[in-house]
């Protein structure tokens, strides 16, 4: 049992870490501020190859495993940019899984190096407004037109289409539920905008589809067994969002110390009040542990182990860590916690998408009940 990083695991943590500094505070307040996709980021780690990074080396990807794309996505988070920066890389270390899982070669081919080379940007569209996360029950419907399909239906809380080219989108067709990758043609589709609390970087939309003409050979694996194939990216994406708390958890309360070891208070330093001192060092340990759980997730997931309970665990776990530490740091700070210039709220407001993205703690927990401790389901 070895808890440490491998040297080539440590390389890509240092270098993803030498990445970020280039964009520092002041980026990620302006963006949070103005909006506006952070395609700087994007490119700069498209440059160096970071954006396959466990997609098939047969593709321009590095063939790794979700434990170096974890490390990857919990160093962007840690850098100060949050989910803002972490969401803009996501979609594209889990949500083609089901591309490298199930596509044929041809489609493998043509789908995967526009996307590893950051030439292109996906979209995942499954949520729609009325079924949640009862995604057998969506209604979103692909008809077949001889060697095409026609998708009609509407979507919600997709990230990235504003500025999308491709689209992951899961339908209904004859068979039952079927999965497409397929261009993100705006003629057919309209995409609104919904205003959100925080991470404005990162695009959040309502996508109403109207007669998208959709090729055949833009289906991945068989009509009616898309449902089991989106399962297959849906313990990575717990995974990353689990390593992305964490490190948005571990940014918090290393500058709430900071701002607690610097502010003055009748002579001494805020710091050294055990009031100050025992949250924070409580969320240091509730976040290590999380953390723990997330690599173990990863681990297991990496060597073909079955990961459903331990994926879902590590994000439950660092959600509430990250939550509580984001909370303790604006707390820490006082009223300049409240303040935009000391980012803290910013945080705050950004470990609210790992608590309620993309499953909730009480489906989590629903989970563990049934699958780990047998208990009867119930919902």
């Amino acid at each position: 049992m070895d808890f440490a990083y491998s040297e080539e695991q440590e390389a890509i943590r240092e270098a993803i870490a030498k990445i970020c500094t280039r964009f520092p505070d002041e980026y990620w307040m302006k963006r949070d501020k103005e909006g506006g996709f952070p395609g700087e980021l994007h490119q700069a780690l498209a440059k160096d190859g970071w954006l396959g990074i466990a997609m098939p080396e047969a593709y321009g990807g590095s063939g790794l495993g979700i434990t170096e794309a974890a490390i990857m996505m919990q160093a962007i988070a840690e850098s100060g940019a949050g989910f803002s920066g972490a969401s803009a890389v996501h979609m594209n270390i889990f949500g083609l899984n089901p591309v490298v899982k199930f596509g044929n070669d041809a489609q493998k081919k043509r789908m995967l190096p526009g996307l590893i080379a950051g030439k292109e940007r996906a979209c995942f569209a499954v949520t729609e407004p009325n079924t949640g996360l009862n995604t057998r029950k969506i209604k979103t419907m692909a008809k077949k037109e001889g060697k095409r399909y026609v998708v009609s239906g509407q979507k919600v809380w997709i990230s990235t289409a504003q500025v999308a080219e491709k689209i992951l989108v899961l339908t209904q067709a004859a068979a039952g539920l079927t999965l497409f990758y397929t261009d993100f043609d705006r003629k057919y589709i309209e995409v609104r905008e919904i205003e959100k609390m925080g991470r404005k970087a990162v695009d959040s939309n309502q996508v109403f589809f109207d007669g998208l003409p959709v090729p055949e050979e833009d289906r991945i694996g068989e009509e009616g067994k898309g449902f089991e194939y989106i399962l297959h990216g849906m313990n990575p994406e717990r995974i990353l969002i689990g390593a992305e708390c964490v490190g948005l958890g571990r940014c918090a309360v290393a500058r709430a110390a900071k701002y607690a070891n610097e502010r003055i208070v009748f002579d001494r330093p805020i710091g050294k009040n055990q009031g100050i001192q025992h949250p924070l060092a409580a969320n240091w340990m509730a976040l290590e542990a999380a953390n723990l759980m997330v690599f173990k997730a990863a681990w297991l997931y990496d060597q073909g182990k079955p990961s459903g309970a331990e994926a879902n665990a590590s994000k439950y776990l660092a959600a509430e860590a990250c939550f509580d530490a984001c909370q303790q740091a604006v707390m820490t700070h006082g009223g300049y916690g409240y303040a935009k210039e000391y980012h803290v709220e910013r945080y705050l407001r950004e470990s609210l998408v790992g608590r309620i993205a993309p499953v909730s703690p009480q489906m989590i927990l629903c989970f563990i009940a049934e699958r780990v401790l047998g208990l009867p389901k119930s919902y």
